[in-house]
Parts: C-alpha cells; structure tokens; sequence
C-alpha cells in the first residue's frame, strides 16, 4: 500500500515539529515538505501535489482558509486536513465551505491525527468529536444561516485585507501580489466602503474579529 504524502504547514515551529514527528513515526506516511507561510505552502501543494495537506487556520501571507480554496481549484485531488485552536461553529463552517476535508482541534488527542488521515484519504469529511457537537448545536439554532463577515468580500479584498492587517505597506503589498500600487488603493478603498470602515486601526480590530488574524 502507498504511503500518504503529505504537505505540512503551521507558522509555529515548535506546534510544526510535534506534527512532524508524530507523522514521521508512522510508517504508512510520507512528508514532502514542510513551511509556516500560506503563500508558500500553497506553493508547495502545487508543486508536490499530495495527497493530504496539513494546514494551519492562522498564517502568515495567506490563511489557511484562503490556502484551502485555492488548492480546491490548483490541486483538486489534494485533501486539506486544517489544524486550529478554534473549535467555534463559525471557523468550521467557514471551512467546510472553503472545501476542507478534515479540521482537527490542536488540542485533541494524538490518536485523531492518524484517524482524520485514513478518513480523508476514504473520501470522507473528518471532524474532531467537540467540532461535530458544536456545528450540530449551531446549525441547530439561528446562528447557523447566519453569514460570515469575510463572506461578503471578494477573494482579492480578504487577501489585501489580511496583508494590512499584517503591518504591510501598499508598496510591499503591490510587490507581494504582483500589481500595481493603484490596484492595491483601489481595493482598499472598496474594501473600506464594503465593511463600513475607514480607518486601518478599524480594519485590523476587524481582521482580528473575523479570525483573519491572530492576536500575538
């Protein structure tokens, strides 16, 4: 039976290294690569095209929300297992419809890394046990039709979002993204008039809000 190959990215070296090595004491699994930065590990999947991706909810670059969507389209045959602290309806369902295959909880048992692989790898959705009960509760309830704010943005204006929320200038963000320095004022400026805020100090507390982010 082939191993399954694997692309691992979390932005937390040490988190990162315990991951590794408890995948690398299973012989049925193979670690192409590995990284802590959205962009590159998107990168990465492209160029490996593994079976399972590994990812971080919280990354520098590109979250792994927005990572998940884009290997949906890139690499289609890649199962996205996201790895989060949060185990709040919200994040999950944002998941679940960013074409996740899995979404584990950091601090679940080690026993459930190995089981989400199996799973994702039958064709299944893999759930850690709290993350199911909680979406049932929601889903339950009113809070379940109820849209993310990140929902009402385009792809381009969450991604400038959380660059600015990051501390980048227009310049670095142009550079980063390949585009000129109008574009970028251009969808800061729809992004701005889209959420009702027009100030970076009030796109930041958004970012930090709508789980864009983390809070060092």
């Amino acid at each position: 039976m082939s191993r399954i190959r694997i692309v691992l990215a979390d932005d937390h070296t040490l988190v990162r290294a315990g991951i590794r090595a408890l995948l690398e004491s299973d012989p049925g699994v193979e670690i192409l690569a590995e990284c802590g930065d959205g962009r590159e590990a998107l990168e990465l999947i492209v160029k490996h095209r593994p079976d399972v991706a590994l990812l971080d909810i919280g990354m520098p670059g590109l979250n792994g929300l927005e990572v998940a969507k884009r290997v949906a389209q890139e690499s289609p045959r890649t199962r996205v297992v996201m790895l989060s602290m949060y185990a709040d309806a919200t994040y999950v369902r944002q998941a679940l419809r960013a074409g996740v295959a899995g979404y584990l909880v950091k601090g679940a048992a080690v026993a459930e890394l190995p089981l989400a692989l199996q799973s994702v790898m039958r064709g299944e959705t893999y759930l850690t046990p709290k993350v199911s009960q909680t979406v049932v509760k929601d889903l339950l309830s009113d809070g379940g039709v109820e849209r993310h704010p990140l929902e009402s943005l385009t792809q381009r204006q969450r991604e400038i979002l959380q660059l600015i929320a990051e501390g980048r200038s227009t310049k670095e963000i142009a550079h980063l993204l390949e585009v000129s320095v109008k574009t970028v004022e251009t969808h800061r400026v729809r992004l701005m008039d889209r959420l009702g805020i027009h100030d970076v100090a009030g796109l930041v507390r958004f970012a930090l809000k709508a789980g864009l982010i983390q809070a060092e």
